[in-house]
């Protein structure tokens, strides 16, 4: 079956006619992500994709678990995701996936909020509503081993993210874990308290753009021009340039904000506007070993896949070497496209 598939694939690269020209993207709002909605309203994926002979539409998807979903199940090429839910669902699947470009990571952009209580060791015995086994799952239990707990001291309420304002306006719901804009709209409630948050786990929770392996191997100019029109558009909202509060505005808006709230959701993250700072942190041995730490939770929490013996039965390969099983390789973080972008030959 494999070696029908392999020849397949190279029937169709080799054969025009048959070569595919259009592809999907899919994305979710979040302060890292919303470039991609911006780059297509303006056109600017469009500019890329011309200048590569393709097409790429770039689809909002509201619930962000399920844009995961859908490009799991192949309706789209590419998706925003963070790097434990690309691990959790694609990859456990059996999907090759690779992190084409990495955006940013969470300093602060996640959190936990309780209601009534500064101090994260007041959450003993309470209800955490949250979407469960996503990465707000992972912060849970990282905050939890700072106080000397563990997930048998709370009981977790899974949560859709597109419910979660709406859940925690109740006075009976009194923890809850998130990301943004979410995080800040539930802090805006009375007697609400940040009690920890990704900063506290820098460089743990990576914001990423995640294409089909194959996909990407078969047609390079599809990688091409989504790194290259996600480099322009940061050039054009990073600190300084003469573009940036116009971008960013127009993100805000997007995400439901004004320039304000979107520049505070920006200074919890850490973008990397610069595609040599985004190949230095996928480089080093932090990368791997953050994937290591995911990887363990993820194998505790059964989301390996049936039958996953341990939390290297998946193979996660890095820049700065290979976590889990080599010969079952199923997350790349790939270099190779940002690096043109820093050699400007995109």
């Amino acid at each position: 079956m494999k070696k029908f598939a392999a020849l397949l694939l190279a029937l169709v690269v080799s054969n025009p006619a048959l070569a595919r020209d259009e592809f999907k993207v899919a994305w979710s709002i979040y302060a890292g992500w919303m470039p991609w909605g911006f780059m297509a309203d303006e056109g600017i994926i469009d500019k890329w994709a011309d200048k590569y002979d393709i097409k790429i539409e770039i689809v909002q998807i509201n619930d962000y678990i399920e844009s995961i979903n859908q490009y799991t199940f192949g309706d789209f090429d590419a998706c925003v995701m963070t790097n434990m839910d690309a691990l959790t669902i694609p990859a456990a699947s059996g999907v090759d996936s690779t992190a084409l470009i990495v955006g940013s990571f969470s300093n602060g952009n996640d959190g936990i909020v309780l209601k009534g209580a500064d101090s994260l060791d007041a959450i003993k015995g309470q209800n955490i509503n949250m979407v469960e086994l996503s990465v707000s799952h992972y912060l849970l239990a990282r905050g939890l081993e700072t106080v000397g707990m563990t997930e048998r001291d709370v009981r977790v309420v899974n949560t859709s993210d597109a419910d979660l304002v709406a859940v925690a306006s109740n006075p009976s719901v009194t923890a809850v874990a998130t990301w943004n804009p979410l995080l800040n709209e539930i802090l805006s409630l009375p007697d609400t308290y940040s009690v920890f948050d990704s900063s506290m786990i820098p460089g743990e929770i990576i914001d990423l753009l995640v294409a089909n392996t194959e996909t990407i191997e078969a047609y390079p100019a599809f990688a091409k021009a989504l790194t290259g029109a996600w480099y322009e558009t940061m050039s054009m909202m990073v600190d300084g340039a003469a573009t940036a509060d116009t971008a960013r505005t127009a993100m805000a808006t997007a995400a439901g904000t004004d320039l304000e709230g979107y520049n505070a959701q920006l200074a919890v993250t850490e973008m990397f506007y610069n595609p040599a700072d985004a190949i230095a942190f996928m480089s080093g041995p932090s990368s791997l070993e953050t994937m290591q730490r995911v990887a363990e939770f993820s194998f505790e929490h059964a989301l390996l896949g049936d039958g996953a013996p341990s939390a290297e039965f998946i193979g996660i390969e890095t820049p700065a070497g290979v976590y889990g099983d080599p010969n079952n390789i199923k997350l790349r973080f790939n270099p190779t496209f940002t690096q043109m972008a820093v050699d400007g030959e995109l």
